[in-house]
C-alpha cells in the first residue's frame, strides 16, 4: 500500500527525515542524515528509515537514449 508523504514534504522540504517502522511517523529531521538519525535514536528508534525530502518536486518523463 502506498504511503502519502505530501504533508511530510511540505513540512520537511529539503531536509533529511528519520522515520519509524510505519514509515510515516517522523522520529527526527535535520540538514544531514546524521542529525536526523541521532534524533531518532535519542527517541528510542533503533533502526530508523532515512530519506531526504526533495527541495523541489520535478516531473520526470522518459529516459531512453
Amino acid at each position: 500500500m502506498a504511503i502519502d508523504w505530501t504533508n511530510l514534504y511540505r513540512k520537511f522540504k529539503g531536509l533529511w527525515v528519520a522515520l519509524d517502522d510505519d514509515e510515516s511517523t517522523v522520529m527526527g529531521s535535520g540538514r544531514t542524515a546524521k542529525e536526523a538519525y541521532d534524533q531518532a535514536r535519542e527517541k528510542g528508534c533503533d533502526v530508523p528509515t532515512l530519506t531526504r525530502m526533495p527541495s523541489d518536486l520535478v516531473t520526470y518523463i522518459g529516459g531512453g537514449a
